[in-house]
């Protein structure tokens, strides 16, 4: 009947039964790696700042002093990427000190493509298991990067997340913010008919086509198999930086002789530099004009790929095009020349 409540009748001694009691640690997520991490970070981070850092490291955000008086008109630029599949080499190898390397000077070329200098970098990494040694490795990674790029490591987050990923995996991601003078914004669209294409020399595969490399590759090799032809190892070769191509091209930026930069990432030549191709205009590229290296070989010989299929996965050797007009070509290719520049095509 309403308003009358039921009681139960319980025996006056109830049997003793032990309870575990929960923690954070024992679901899986270990504050005091995460500390310790933070911790042996906190002196590589620190290099990275410059006198526009207004935070030290661990407030709930980073911020950066926006003013730019030497800019006649500033616009910022932003970009996000991973490192892809070439973390997996990193797991094999158990060499976790490049990747953040990697990580930094993709998103820097990228938005060196829109002619922006860096400013400042956040990175985010997950993993299932935290392990402190492995963590500060691709960190101090990202940080030793940031220095050499001149950009502040302002900000990240590391996520431990139980059951996300295999045992001894992660993954890592990161955003840039760079900053240029609206006039100099890349490409110009000055770009025209006649217009060179020089090729700067990559690394070696740097962030793209680890999936195809890794299914051609490893049925035959060992990731810690020396190479005669690479001078090294598989995995060293396969880790190879990610080049920056940053203090090398901002200088000719500033002059106002280049006239587009492609940043040949997934896609391949073709793919990315046509994103820079005005309407009425084609992209020539003489394949024949560079010596691939011989990684790409190996790749190629060991997944039996034809050739269409390796322009369009990898750099082939060349991480970055410059557009520039005839009569700056010979300028461009001098001041280029530790980067190994090769003339590798035109707009037509």
């Amino acid at each position: 009947m309403a308003g009358i409540t039921q009681s139960v009748c319980l025996p006056f001694f109830l049997p003793f039964i032990p309870i575990a009691m929960l923690t954070y640690s024992s679901a899986g997520v270990s504050i005091d790696a995460g500390d310790k991490t933070v911790d042996a970070i906190k002196p590589y981070i620190r290099r990275t700042f410059s006198p526009a850092v207004m935070t030290d490291i661990g407030l709930f955000g980073g911020l950066y002093d926006g003013r730019f008086p030497e800019l006649e008109h500033p616009v910022l630029v932003a970009s996000t990427d991973g490192v892809g599949t070439k973390l997996k080499i990193a797991f094999m190898t158990g060499i976790h000190g490049t990747v953040g390397q990697d990580l930094v000077n993709h998103c820097v070329n990228d938005i060196l493509a829109c002619g922006a200098k860096p400013l400042f970098f956040l990175d985010y990494f997950a993993t299932g298991v935290l392990k402190s040694e492995v963590a500060t490795e691709v960190i101090k990674g990202l940080a030793l990067a940031c220095e050499q790029n001149g950009c502040a490591l302002i900000g990240g987050e590391t996520a431990e997340m139980p059951s996300m990923y295999a045992e001894g995996e992660y993954d890592m991601a990161g955003t840039i913010v760079g900053v240029v003078d609206k006039p100099k914004i890349l490409p110009h669209k000055t770009l025209a008919k006649g217009d060179i294409l020089i090729g700067l020399a990559s690394t070696g595969l740097h962030t793209n086509g680890y999936s195809l490399a890794r299914a051609a590759l490893f049925p035959k090799y060992d990731v810690n198999q020396h190479i005669d032809e690479l001078g090294g190892t598989l995995g060293e070769s396969l880790l190879a930086v990610h080049r920056s191509y940053a203090n090398l091209l901002l200088p000719l930026i500033d002059k106002g002789n280049i006239k587009a930069l492609s940043h040949i990432t997934g896609g391949g030549i073709v793919g990315n530099t046509k994103r820079i191709v005005p309407e009425g205009l084609e992209l020539h590229i003489d394949w024949s004009s560079w010596t691939i290296p011989p990684i790409f070989s190996i790749i190629q010989q060991a997944g039996s790929i034809i050739d269409e299929e390796m322009r369009k996965a990898f750099n082939l050797g060349i991480g970055m095009i410059i557009a520039v007009a005839p009569e700056h070509v010979d300028e461009i290719m001098q001041a280029c020349a530790s980067e190994k520049p090769v003339i590798i095509g035109s707009l037509k």
